[in-house]
C-alpha cells in the first residue's frame, strides 16, 4: 500500500490491520461466489474507516461445492508485529435466508472475561472490523442473500502465545483488530518525528489569532468523538497514541499557550498518576491507580476490591457508584500535564475530557468546554 511516515528522509511503509484483511478476504469471496470475479484475480480494493481506499493483494481464493475460501496475508508494513505474514482467511457461504452470520473459526480467540469490547463467549473479533465485515457483506449482498463469514488464522493459536491475549482473557488464538483499517509503523522515533511534524502544521493551518491552541487526542475513539461533535477542532487535533511526554515537550517547543486533550480512560488514569508514556509495556498501574483515587471519593470497599481485579478499565467502570471520581481523574489529569510543562519553563494550560467505550463523556476538567 502506498502509505507511509517519514524519518529523517526516510520513507516508513504502513501496512494494514487484521481486520482489514479479513474484510477484503471476505469482499473476495462473495464477488466470487456472484460470479463478478474470477478465480485469478490479484488485487481487491478496499474503502477502510481512516477514509483511505486501499490495494491490497489477493493470496489465494479456493472455490469449492458449497463456499469459497479466500486467504489474504496480513501485512504490518516497514515494522510489523507479531501477525506480519500472518494467513488471515475468509471461508463464505449463502444461506437460504437474509441473515448475516459472523464468527471466528481456527486460530481466532474466544473471549473469557469481562472489560473486553466483546461479549464472553464471542470471536474475539472487535467491534471495528465486526462493523467493516458485515458493512461488506450488507452492501455487495444487497438484502438478497443471506450469508455465513467464517474467519481463520491458521497459525493464530501459535501466534497467540507472543501477545498479551491470555492474561486478557482471549483463549485459543489471535484478536482480529483494528480501529482505522491501517497499521502505521511502530518505530517510536519515526513515529514520533512524524507527530511532531503533524503538531507543527496544525498549529500554522488552525492558528487563530495566534492563540498557539492545541488539541491532542489519544486515539480513534476521540478522533470519532471529536469528528460528530465538534468537526472543526477534530481537524486541528494530533492523535498522539502513547507518547503524551514526548508531545507536551514539543508543544512546549512550539510554544504552544492551550491544550484541549481527549481520550479514552484506561490512557488518562495512567497520565493522572503521572505516567507520561502509556504504553503497558512501559507502566500498567492503571487498576491501582483508579482504584486509590475511588477511593478518595468514598467508593465502597467491596466495589474496590473489584475495581482493582478488573481485567480493563471498561470492566471496572460497571462497579464504579461515585462517578465523581471521572471528573478528579480528568482534573489531575490536566495538572500533571500543566506540572510537565513548567518543568519545561513553559506556563501551558491544558483542559481534559475523558471518554467510555461508547464515546460518552465519562469526566472533564473544570473549564474544558470554555470557548471549546
Amino acid at each position: 500500500m502506498e502509505n507511509y511516515v517519514y524519518f529523517q528522509g526516510k520513507k516508513l511503509r504502513c501496512g494494514y490491520t487484521t481486520g482489514t484483511c479479513a474484510t477484503a478476504a471476505t469482499k473476495v469471496a462473495i464477488l466470487v461466489l456472484l460470479k463478478k470475479i474470477k478465480k485469478d484475480e490479484k488485487f481487491v480494493k478496499l474503502k477502510v474507516p481512516a477514509g483511505e481506499t486501499l490495494t491490497i493483494p489477493i493470496e489465494k481464493i479456493e472455490i469449492y461445492k458449497n463456499f469459497t475460501k479466500v486467504t489474504i496475508l496480513k501485512d504490518g508494513g516497514d515494522d510489523p508485529d507479531v501477525t506480519h505474514g500472518a494467513e488471515i482467511v475468509s471461508k463464505v457461504s449463502f444461506r437460504n435466508d437474509k441473515k448475516i452470520n459472523i464468527f471466528g473459526g481456527i486460530g481466532v480467540g474466544k473471549v473469557t472475561k469481562e472489560g473486553l469490547p466483546v461479549k464472553i463467549g464471542k470471536s474475539a473479533i472487535n467491534p471495528t472490523p465486526m462493523k467493516m465485515l458485515k458493512n461488506v457483506a450488507e452492501t455487495l449482498l444487497a438484502d438478497k442473500i443471506g450469508v455465513d463469514i467464517e474467519i481463520s488464522v491458521p497459525k493464530g493459536k501459535e501466534l497467540a502465545k507472543k501477545t498479551l491475549n491470555e492474561k486478557l482473557g482471549i483463549i485459543g488464538g489471535i484478536s482480529i483488530l483494528g480501529t482505522t483499517g491501517i497499521v502505521r509503523p511502530m518505530s517510536e522515533e519515526s513515529w514520533k518525528s512524524s507527530l511532531a511534524i503533524e503538531l507543527k502544521q496544525s498549529l500554522e493551518i488552525n492558528d487563530r489569532e495566534k492563540e498557539r491552541t492545541a488539541v491532542f487526542i489519544f486515539g480513534n475513539r476521540g478522533k470519532l468523538y471529536l469528528a460528530k461533535n465538534y468537526p472543526k477542532r477534530e481537524k486541528q487535533g494530533v492523535v498522539i497514541s502513547n507518547f503524551v511526554g514526548y508531545m507536551f515537550d514539543r508543544a512546549c517547543e512550539y510554544d504552544v499557550q492551550k491544550v484541549y486533550f481527549v481520550g479514552e480512560l484506561g490512557k488518562f488514569v495512567k497520565v493522572a498518576g503521572g505516567i507520561f508514556h502509556t504504553h503497558s509495556r512501559v507502566a500498567d498501574a492503571r487498576m491501582e491507580i483508579l482504584t486509590a483515587n475511588t477511593l478518595l471519593v468514598g467508593e465502597k470497599i467491596e466495589n474496590l476490591k473489584k475495581i482493582m481485579d478488573s481485567n480493563t478499565t471498561e470492566e471496572a467502570i460497571k462497579y464504579i457508584e461515585k462517578t465523581q471520581v471521572f471528573d478528579l481523574l480528568a482534573q489531575k489529569a490536566k495538572i500533571k500535564c500543566e506540572e510537565h510543562c513548567r518543568k519545561n519553563g513553559k506556563k501551558i494550560e491544558v483542559e481534559t475530557l475523558i471518554l467510555s467505550a461508547e464515546k460518552k463523556i465519562l469526566g472533564k476538567s473544570e473549564n474544558f468546554f470554555e470557548n471549546f
